[in-house]
């Protein structure tokens, strides 16, 4: 992906990613897809799992436990073959609203965002927008660098499923 400078938006098959402050990240799509399809997909630990890892990363998601409720946690557990060791990354659930809103934290270090998608359906169609703030501009960077790259086809692969689905 190409570098996001403040104030500006890279779209990849209809995915845009911002840096609105300092610390913040958001990203948006629209999915031709309802609500409640696009939210199980986000609430759904099977589904979840079928969509969330990029497949150009080489990575697979080897554990996906998911308590989605406000108050439960998550952890997801990555495996990359270059690694001899997977990574997790975890967190707990601050609120859950079905069909519109999820709130987590990413606990796996000190400099893990807060992460806010919502979901907001207009004839049919739902547009999810995931917000991120991080404790640093630093820590942002680092996830625009890293995971955040991979959000278009992260967000590509969601509406093949959804498609399939629908």
């Amino acid at each position: 992906m190409p570098n996001v400078k403040e104030g500006s938006s890279a779209a990849v098959d209809h995915t845009t990613v911002k840096r609105k402050s300092d610390r913040e990240l958001v990203v948006t799509r629209t999915f031709t897809a309802p609500v409640h399809l696009v939210f199980e997909a986000w609430s759904n630990p099977e589904l979840f799992k079928l969509w969330w890892v990029p497949k150009s990363a080489g990575m697979s998601l080897v554990s996906c436990d998911m308590d989605i409720r406000t108050g439960g946690t998550y952890r997801l557990v990555f495996r990359h073959p270059g690694f001899d060791q997977p990574m997790a990354f975890f967190g707990s659930y601050k609120e859950v609203t079905p069909d519109k809103r999820l709130v987590w934290t990413n606990e796996e270090s000190d400099q893990g965002a807060v992460t806010t998608v919502t979901f907001e359906e207009h004839a049919g169609k739902t547009l999810v927008t995931l917000h991120e703030l991080y404790p640093t501009e630093a820590a942002r960077d680092e996830a625009l660098a890293g995971s955040a790259e991979g959000l278009p086809e992260q967000f590509a692969q969601l509406d093949e499923l959804l498609a399939g689905r629908s």
